[in-house]
């Protein structure tokens, strides 16, 4: 119910309270005069304000907020409604949420309708953050960048170029050149550039002409190809921003969308219609989370979820169980928020806490400061939690005074905080809520700990890395194992670079990112790192120059603290150059390895690493020939990058030896804890978040210089590779059709366990060879234009044609990995796009068979919307992640398990049968369905529909055709 609804009209006007100045009404849940409030715990007591804010007797029924009020005992049992205050969007995952809106307007259009009703209800905020790719970098040899993406040439070239005589630049402005004002065409007529090598200490050159630039200002050549690359789409943003109401687009180069959401979009408390509450906010990124560390209740969701709560639905979950996290203990003072991040991923990892919400709690909570907070909460994914939530207490008060929060703001905030009982005070014991159970963990105990080298969950104390390593070159491939025969573990590989030779082996260190969104929103880990930077240089430690080292901040803030603390220039001496504001490696956008250093790994079958200080790091995904990667703190990436290796014993063995002959020892060089804090509160100050509130209330001038249609709905062009109307509202009739069984349909798929979203819609690079880039090469594109999977996920065609692309995925029909699969009636192997394409073509619909945990990974829109469009009607599997679950019923599709003890070879399925599942036509919440073989077998598998609302989206075809039909 919308707040401008009269009090009479509202159930519960009676619990309407004001500020004691008067300023602000209020729903005072305390007014119910209920003793199980004060027990709730604190993200409970959220969802129960949100319901009585919003309870108007149809999306939210009086009868929820007694469930929410009965926690204790309706936990895991009912389902409850929540609207959240805002919704948080990237370009990645927002532009198919936008372009299925203005697709929805086109759709409502045909049947009559005024498309202008289409808008989002829901305030919502889309930060362009995720188009960055990393075409410049200090110290490599690197493929000329272009503006299309994709791979660059790979052939020898020479040394070095010679400089223009004359000491003339390539372009007229500092640091810059532009393409189009230089005379010289970038290359002979269908040939692309040569390749450039690039020396240490050497100006950045011009890939179109081969000559310097004025100054190696990475960030601004890589910020400029951005958004010469994504033109398109951000005139699309920009139209979106104008046409749509509640719409908020940050342009690029302003910081990752957590980094925004923290510094610039975070309210803790939303003031509206004279009305104050609990700021909350879903967003189409898993690690929407990290804002949980500021006392804000936040999660991601599918794009077709943030879509229904922009159109005024609300999120649907079942009541969750609670799981209080208490701290204990004092932290040491060797030990950086990471290492406490990691730590606590594998304590709850191991605990089993699946779809639940944890709450921290708890005397050694009050030794976190809210970046260290937010750190922990933007880990949640990793170990399946729903949310990680800190309430707010002094220490997140003190964290907002460092802001742009006024103390008229901050005096506000505190006041209606603690008038609704949502404020704590973690050392009064008195005030612990009752949770569903409590695990505590002791802070004493952590340790310095890197992950990996496969999965995130996989941690390695730093003291046994060398140890650890080993250990996993000696087993069978496998979670960690890379089986490399004793005879080949030695192999070193001699090449040369610069002029120069070295030598790779196994565990050699080739990729040191210390990138966004993890470590950069906590000053203390990244001043960490500068300061060993600093001292490292001091001391006449290097960094190989083959090595590809980037610095990627989330925004603005991080830059700006390390120039003012003085530490950026040493990270630049040792290659960490910063290369701008967005995702990069996390994402598969690393830039391309000297060529050199990528023969050598190939000719000696090398186990190559990368050290990053990000959260995501499945195998190759940040460069093929990289087989190991680790996830450490941002201090340890750049202690890593200067030994060259992960084979070292920090402990035992020195870092490196000073030019008098001193062998270095890592202890020599870390910078003490109260070094950092003092550099930190020098450093960190209110100013930085001024800078910031400027930079993204300025712009830049390209942003600003876009031209947009100005138009109620969305003039597609039908030669646009990157904006496409989607085929979802196809055939959209006004009434809900019958359900209909699934007759005679092949697996287009057999897969094993833990097939991730990244297997499912693949976000780097368009490769060569693939589906889509066959489509894209149709459209008289070359591969330099291709740009890459997240770029282009406004066009159907293209993200269809990408859906299990993977180079990595595991098709047992197969038997080896790669994006192919068996078309069964030909017993051809075909791309799996083509595969499907030519069982839609023939009528046939199709399921998916898979093993365990089936979707695990980030949150992406296109591992559902892609299956659909391929023809997909069901996916049969041992389990799924949750999130991946929801998105499957969004979309149509049938997320069904295989009942307990059973699974596709227990049941001696081999995939080639032909499977009919019926569908009754009353479907209820986790009804048991029959699937029945051509080969004459029956069983029963459980529709995971788990709720009467994904019932009811499921028979509409899918969330975005329900939501639609609300307007006809």
């Amino acid at each position: 119910m919308a707040l401008t609804s009269t009090v009479k009209e509202h159930p519960y006007s009676h619990l309407t309270d004001t500020l004691s100045d008067g300023s602000f009404k209020f729903f005072n849940p305390q007014k119910l005069n209920d003793s199980r409030y004060d027990k709730l715990p604190l993200s409970i007591r959220v969802l129960l304000e949100a319901a009585i804010r919003n309870c108007d007797g149809f999306y939210t029924k009086q009868e929820d907020v007694q469930n929410i009020m009965d926690w204790h005992r309706q936990q895991d049992k009912a389902e409850v409604p929540f609207s959240p205050a805002r919704v948080l969007l990237q370009d990645f995952t927002g532009i198919p949420a936008m372009v299925d809106l203005a697709a929805m307007r086109d759709a409502v259009a045909k049947h009559g309708v005024d498309p202008g009703l289409v808008n989002p209800k829901c305030p919502t905020d889309l930060i362009v953050d995720h188009s960055l790719q990393i075409d410049y970098s200090k110290c490599a040899i690197q493929n000329a960048p272009n503006p299309g993406g994709g791979d660059g040439p790979s052939r020898p070239t020479p040394s070095r170029p010679p400089a223009p005589k004359g000491g003339s630049q390539c372009g007229g402005q500092r640091g810059s050149c532009s393409k189009a004002a230089c005379s010289d065409p970038p290359s002979s007529p269908g040939r692309p550039p040569a390749s450039v090598q690039q020396i240490e200490n050497t100006p950045l050159l011009c890939p179109f002409h081969l000559q310097p630039v004025s100054e190696p200002e990475t960030a601004l050549k890589n910020q400029e190809m951005e958004l010469i690359r994504n033109k398109e789409r951000l005139q699309f943003f920009k139209w979106c921003s104008k046409a749509f109401k509640n719409v908020n687009v940050v342009p690029p180069d302003v910081g990752t969308v957590h980094q925004v959401n923290l510094e610039y979009l975070a309210r803790v408390v939303q003031l509206r219609d004279g009305y104050i509450y609990p700021d909350s906010v879903v967003g189409t990124d898993s690690h929407t989370t990290m804002i949980n560390g500021l006392g804000i209740l936040g999660w991601g969701v599918g794009g077709i979820e943030s879509e229904a709560v922009m159109l005024g639905q609300p999120v649907s979950l079942t009541l969750p169980q609670v799981v209080g996290c208490k701290l204990v203990g004092t932290i040491n003072p060797l030990t950086t928020s990471i290492d406490i991040v990691l730590g606590i991923t594998k304590h709850l990892r191991q605990a089993g806490i699946a779809g639940k919400f944890v709450e921290f709690f708890g005397p050694g909570v009050s030794q976190l400061s809210a970046p260290d907070r937010t750190t922990i909460a933007n880990m949640c994914p990793e170990y399946n939690a729903t949310v990680s939530f800190f309430p707010v207490d002094h220490v997140t008060l003190k964290h907002f005074k460092k802001t742009n929060f006024t103390e008229e703001k901050l005096e506000l905030l505190e006041s209606y905080m603690k008038a609704v009982k949502l404020f704590r005070r973690y050392e009064d014991p008195s005030e612990d809520p009752e949770y569903s159970e409590v695990i505590e963990i002791n802070l004493s105990s952590m340790v310095p700990y890197v992950s990996g080298p496969k999965r995130p969950q996989d941690r390695v104390a730093v003291s046994s890395m060398k140890e650890d390593f080993q250990s996993c070159l000696d087993e069978k491939v496998g979670f960690k194992g890379f089986h490399i025969s004793k005879e080949k573990q030695e192999t070193l590989v001699p090449f040369l670079h610069g002029g120069q030779e070295y030598q790779l082996a196994h565990g050699s260190v080739v990729i040191a990112a210390v990138i966004s969104c993890t470590n950069n929103c906590n000053p203390s880990v990244m001043l960490t790192a500068g300061l060993l930077a600093k001292k490292a240089v001091e001391a006449g430690l290097v960094v190989k120059p083959y090595i590809r080292t980037s610095l990627a901040p989330g925004s603005g803030m991080v830059t700006h603290y390390l120039s003012t603390s003085g530490v950026l220039p040493y990270f630049n001496q040792l290659g960490f150059e910063v290369i701008g504001y967005g995702c990069a490696t996390c994402v598969g956008n690393t830039a391309p390895l000297p060529e050199a250093v990528v023969d050598a790994i190939k000719q000696g079958d090398l186990v190559a690493c990368g050290v990053l200080s990000g959260n995501r790091h499945f195998e190759g995904r940040l460069c093929d020939c990289v087989r190991a990667n680790y996830l450490a703190s941002p201090p340890l990436v750049v202690a890593y990058a200067i030994a060259g290796t992960v084979g070292i014993d920090f402990e035992k063995e020195p870092l490196g030896v000073t030019s008098e002959g001193k062998e270095l020892y890592l202890h020599d060089i870390w910078p003490s804890r109260d070094e950092v804090q003092q550099t930190e509160e020098e450093t960190v100050i209110s100013s930085i978040f001024k800078d910031l509130r400027g930079r993204m209330e300025k712009g830049n001038s390209f942003w600003n210089n876009i031209e947009y249609p100005d138009s109620v709905v969305f003039p597609w062009d039908h030669k646009s590779t990157y904006i496409r109307s989607p085929s979802f509202f196809s055939k959209l009739s006004k009434d809900v059709p019958p359900p209909q069984s699934i007759e005679n349909a092949h697996a287009l798929l057999f897969l094993g366990d833990k097939v991730t979203t990244d297997h499912i819609s693949p976000a780097g690079s368009i490769a060569r060879v693939s589906a889509a880039a066959k489509y894209l090469l149709s459209k008289r594109l070359t591969p330099r234009e291709f740009n890459s999977y997240g770029a282009r996920r406004g066009n159907d065609v293209v993200m269809t044609r990408g859906t299990f692309a993977s180079i990595k995925l595991q098709n047992r029909f197969i038997g080896k990995p790669g994006p192919k699969t068996l078309h069964i009636p030909s017993g051809q192997t075909l791309d799996v796009f083509e595969a499907a394409d030519r069982y839609q073509r023939d009528g046939i619909p199709l399921i998916i068979l898979a093993g365990k945990d089936y979707g695990s990974g980030n949150s992406r829109d296109w591992v559902a919307k892609g299956p659909y469009l391929l023809g997909v009607r069901a996916v049969i599997a041992e389990s799924f992640e949750k999130l991946h679950k929801t998105q499957l019923v969004g979309m149509g599709i049938m997320p069904l398990q295989f009942l307990p003890g059973q699974t596709a070879d227990s049941l001696e399925l081999s995939g080639k049968e032909r499977f009919t599942i019926t569908v009754p036509n009353s479907l209820s919440p986790r009804q048991q369905l029959t699937v029945k073989t051509s080969q004459g077998k029956s069983f029963s598998v459980t529709a995971l529909f788990d709720t009467e609302t994904d019932v009811i989206f499921f028979q509409h075809g899918g969330l975005l055709r329900y939501v639609a039909r609300t307007f006809l």
